[in-house]
């Protein structure tokens, strides 16, 4: 495959996501708002293209940053964080990804956090496909506050533009998005 450039890997992303995830009626979203479009992030996060295509924008985005994991809640994490441990690997510069759950398992190792462990002090970067109010980073990082996991930046492929930013910021998170969805005339 060839090398794409952030904005040519961005521009088929945005054509891939207006495709196939965003769909436009009336749904109610995880917070129980009604909306009049719906952007269903996993449609292409779980394809090939698009897991290579949000991971490789996203390692682009982190190329400057010094961290020791990235990860973010499930369900919506759990796809990216799989196409970024697979591609940093590819790329000769693996990086450790973890899944946040809802609520610790109540079996086998009663963990809240999973994949390679993390230490107290480590610092890293959350993800997500879609942030409305924030409301799911938001747990994932009082998740890792519990074991001393630094997270003061998350990403996500779209910013619905619902508070998200402005949420996540009164707790020391900065959000960045792929896209905003003002990019998509919404």
């Amino acid at each position: 495959m060839e090398k794409l450039n952030l904005a040519e890997l961005k521009k088929r992303l945005f054509n891939l996501l207006n495709q196939e995830a965003l769909k436009r009626g009336n749904f109610v979203l995880s917070s129980g708002k009604v909306s009049n479009y719906y952007l269903d992030g996993r449609l292409i996060t779980l394809s090939p293209q698009g897991a290579y295509l949000v991971a490789s924008i996203i390692l682009q985005m982190l190329k400057t940053e010094v961290l020791d994991a990235i990860g973010g809640p499930t369900l919506g994490a759990d796809p990216i964080v799989g196409a970024l441990a697979a591609l940093s690997y590819i790329n000769g510069q693996p990086i450790n990804t973890f899944i946040v759950r809802k609520q610790a398992k109540e079996h086998g190792t009663l963990r809240q956090i999973e994949g390679p462990a993390l230490k107290n002090g480590s610092r890293v970067i959350l993800v997500d496909d879609v942030a409305t109010s924030g409301k799911a980073i938001l747990e994932a990082k009082q998740a890792l506050d519990k074991i001393g996991v630094i997270a003061e930046k998350a990403i996500v492929i779209v910013d619905r533009g619902e508070g998200a930013v402005e949420n996540l910021a009164k707790v020391g998170v900065k959000l960045e998005s792929i896209f905003k969805i003002a990019d998509f005339g919404l």
